[in-house]
């Protein structure tokens, strides 16, 4: 069983910057994805972008050019630095993970189902 430990969030103004993060107890299976999720009140959860053991991310149209995923793959830690936050980026923040050996199979075309660890969720707000 993997457990999944985000830190980091917080309360900002617009325009600010924050930078989660997520320790994992393991990483299993010689593939993975990781990503990062978000949740408003009232609202479904998104994907906000994802990455995999050779490094390859993908994002959200939404916050393209503003976050950045990456991973200390030494330390079992995901990041995500999300810069000129947005009153709409006011969210749950979510880690989770894909684990899986053999066929590659790209992030992007993981659905949000097949992520079956999760973290217990950061809270971000953005005020204007």
């Amino acid at each position: 069983q993997v457990q999944l430990v985000e830190s980091g969030g917080g309360s900002v103004q617009s325009g600010g910057s924050l930078r989660l993060s997520c320790v994992a107890s393991a990483y299993t299976g010689s593939r993975y994805c990781l990503g990062w999720f978000r949740q408003a009140p009232g609202k479904e959860r998104e994907e906000v972008a994802a990455i995999d053991r050779l490094g390859i991310t993908t994002y959200a149209d939404s916050v393209k050019g503003r976050f950045t995923i990456s991973q200390d793959n030494a330390k079992n830690t995901l990041y995500l630095q999300m810069n000129s936050l947005k009153p709409e980026d006011t969210a749950m923040y979510y880690c989770a993970a894909i684990f899986w050996s053999g066929y590659y199979r790209s992030c992007r075309a993981r659905s949000t189902d097949e992520y079956n660890y999760w973290g217990q969720g950061t809270q971000v707000t953005v005020s204007s």
